[in-house]
């Protein structure tokens, strides 16, 4: 596939995710609490759950779910650069952050949560606004009791890396309030 027709297929798939997303609010936790994490992306990704506000914010959107995996895009804006002329360290973090914790969530049965403690980011080149889309895959490394691991990395439509990282998940019980 060429880089024009995964550009398009980004699109489209944004554009069909867009449809069923509800409009951006914190997450009612008493629903979320008694939710596997795929049933929690699946509640948000029919609009019947509202889409976290983050998204909006940064720019970026929930593609794909599935048992250790999460697939986020977005794209680089202005309104993102630092002092230099380019997209903030921070854009990065956050994406690749929601992504690899989001893939950990995944796994995770109704009544369990996670936090992360620890997220190891590198920067390989800079982006800016000419960049169309990126992508970014985060994977599941190992979840266990008390601690998962993930890692992801941002694409562009030709593949080009501009980051990659890992990082490490607590997972913990839901407290009752």
């Amino acid at each position: 596939m060429t880089a024009q027709q995964t550009l398009a297929d980004w699109k489209a798939q944004e554009t069909s995710v867009r449809q069923h997303l509800g409009a951006s609010a914190p997450l009612p936790r008493e629903k979320v609490v008694g939710m596997s994490g795929l049933q929690v992306f699946a509640a948000i990704f029919s609009g019947e759950l509202p889409s976290p506000p983050i998204g909006e914010t940064m720019d970026f959107i929930p593609i794909h779910m599935e048992h250790g995996v999460a697939v986020f895009q977005g794209k680089p804006m202005m309104r993102h650069y630092n002092p230099l002329g380019t997209v903030h360290g921070g854009w990065f973090c956050t994406l690749l952050d929601s992504a690899m914790g989001c893939a950990v969530h995944t796994t995770l049965p109704a009544g369990k949560g996670y936090t992360t403690l620890e997220l190891k980011v590198n920067m390989l080149r800079a982006l800016t606004d000419a960049v169309d889309l990126v992508r970014v895959e985060g994977k599941v490394i190992h979840v266990g009791r008390q601690v998962a691991t993930a890692e992801g990395r941002i694409v562009d439509s030709n593949g080009k890396v501009y980051g990659h990282g890992t990082t490490t998940c607590m997972i913990f019980d839901h407290a009752a309030r």
